[in-house]
């Protein structure tokens, strides 16, 4: 059975750090890109961040560049997002999830959540004073 899960989030003070983590059981990650996505209530799902299967590409929205790291680790099938610098307008529910994209694709990584195909049930991160 093919499985994500998202662990890592919490309650921060502004300023603050937190680390995800995406947990993948039942396949190897080796052949997938990972991202990840978050939901503030009332908002639509947004893209923040991917990483290509070999971890030579990342990719981050504008809100979070700089102060998030997407990074991955295939031998113990987990993503992770390190999260620094945090403000209280990141408050929501992070997703990761997975896709094998095809060869044409090239080396790069989508940020809509559209292609991804695997997804976790998210975690909820609070950033508030």
């Amino acid at each position: 059975q093919l499985q994500v899960a998202e662990s890592g989030g919490g309650l921060v003070q502004p300023g603050g750090s937190l680390k995800l983590s995406c947990a993948a059981s039942g396949f190897p990650v080796r052949y997938h890109a990972i991202g990840w996505f978050r939901q503030a209530p009332g908002k639509e799902r947004e893209g923040i961040s991917c990483i290509t299967d070999n971890g030579e590409v990342t990719n981050y929205a504008t809100s979070v560049k700089g102060r998030f790291t997407i990074s991955r680790d295939n031998a113990k099938n987990t993503g992770y997002l390190q999260m620094n610098g945090l403000k209280t307008e990141d408050t929501a529910v992070y997703y990761c999830a997975l896709v094998t994209l095809p060869e044409w694709y090239g080396s790069n990584c989508p940020l809509p959540a559209g292609p991804y195909t695997i997804w976790g049930q998210g975690t909820q991160v609070t950033v508030s004073s």
